[in-house]
């Protein structure tokens, strides 16, 4: 991946303004089963061209998700609504940080054409924090969610918001517009949020998830961890019972690979096995369904775990009667 901090020379507006000054962090050589094929084939490039006709944009290549091949090449995205510029500054996160632009309000409609275009039976839809706006966003995640169901009615949605901290009503704007799945990220254990995710608060985040089931139960709530970061196993089976307590249906868990030397460093590469015993914890704490691998991220086979979310919920609601 390129450091465009140490690019920026050649890079009139440095893509983390924020981080340029602070020292390099070292780098952790990435073992085996961290590698992934560079994208090729017709497939991942028509999926390119859909994004870029309809001026779209992803988080796969904003965040430079190491996914990307797999999914563009199977005609999977997840789009990125309200601009490719964040108001925070999370120390894990390749997001560009800035003042965002004005909201493109053409874009829900550009969006439905794409999940047409692409023949997405399920759609992953994420933004950029924007505590620039009233709402941070929420009426623009309602028009997305319009205009996909007018565009293309059988495609599910599950959307990954930002936590909408300070931003009253907000979050029930977007609950009322009843996605499929509601997403969003804890991303890492309390005691880390001063240094992993400053501008986050860990209980708001986990009460917004908690108020999504109590306003619509109907509605699957999703939440997912990064590992790696110096956090303990302890830390990550606390945040699996507070997650359960909220009513958190969907966990999932992925290691943090350090974008730039910029950003927080990698302090350990967690080994498949480790994941598979998170997943069997996962499972016997109640969760309907788990995805832990070092290359999940949040909208890893999303569509496909959809299914047997929804499968699961309904077993075990037969299992009740």
């Amino acid at each position: 991946m390129a450091n465009l901090i140490d690019t920026l020379a050649e890079t009139p507006r440095p893509r983390h303004p924020e981080k340029q000054h602070r020292p390099d962090n070292p780098v952790l050589r990435k073992p085996d089963w961290i590698r992934v094929k560079a994208p090729v084939g017709g497939e991942y490039a028509e999926t390119r061209n859909i994004v870029k006709d309809n001026n779209l944009i992803t988080v796969c290549e904003e965040a430079g998700c190491p996914n990307i091949g797999e999914c563009w090449t199977q005609k999977h995205a997840t789009f990125m609504i309200l601009g490719d510029t964040c108001t925070r500054a999370c120390a894990f996160c390749n997001v560009k940080t800035g003042l965002p632009s004005p909201v493109d309000h053409d874009e829900a409609n550009r969006i439905g054409d794409a999940v047409v275009k692409m023949g997405l039976k399920h759609v992953v839809i994420t933004s950029v924090d924007r505590d620039d706006l009233e709402d941070g966003g929420a009426q623009h995640f309602v028009d997305v969610i319009k205009a996909i169901r007018a565009a293309s009615p059988g495609t599910t949605i599950e959307i990954l918001t930002p936590d909408f901290l300070r931003k009253d009503g907000a979050i029930n704007t977007v609950i009322d517009a009843r996605p499929d799945v509601f997403n969003h990220n804890l991303e890492t254990v309390p005691r880390l949020y001063l240094s992993i995710r400053p501008g986050a608060r860990y209980y708001h985040s986990l009460r917004l998830l908690e108020q999504v089931k109590e306003r619509d139960p109907s509605q699957f709530t999703k939440s997912g961890l990064m590992v790696g970061l110096g956090e303990s196993k302890e830390e990550v089976m606390q945040v699996m019972d507070d997650m359960r307590s909220a009513g958190i249906d969907f966990l999932t868990i992925g290691q943090y690979l350090q974008p730039t030397r910029k950003h927080a460093s990698v302090q350990r590469f967690v080994e498949p096995q480790e994941f598979k015993a998170y997943e069997t914890i996962a499972r016997a704490k109640g969760f309907l369904m788990v995805s832990a691998t070092p290359l999940t991220r949040s909208s890893y086979h999303a569509g496909d775990d959809f299914v047997r979310l929804r499968a699961a919920r309904d077993a075990s609601l037969a299992g009740g009667r």
